[in-house]
C-alpha cells in the first residue's frame, strides 16, 4: 500500500488541528500558509 502525501495536505491538517485547539490562531495560520504557497510558487519549487 503506497501513501503519497503532499506538503499542502500536511499543512492543511496541521492548520485545521491548530484552529480547533485555539481559534485565535486562524489568522496566523492562514497568513503563514499563504506566504508559504506564494514563496513556493514564485521560486517554482515542486513537491513530488
Amino acid at each position: 500500500m503506497n501513501i503519497h502525501l503532499n506538503i499542502e495536505h500536511i499543512l492543511a491538517l496541521i492548520a485545521g488541528i491548530g484552529i480547533l485547539i485555539k481559534p485565535k490562531l486562524l489568522s496566523y495560520i492562514v497568513a503563514g500558509y499563504l506566504i508559504f504557497i506564494g514563496v513556493v510558487g514564485i521560486l517554482g519549487i515542486r513537491f513530488s
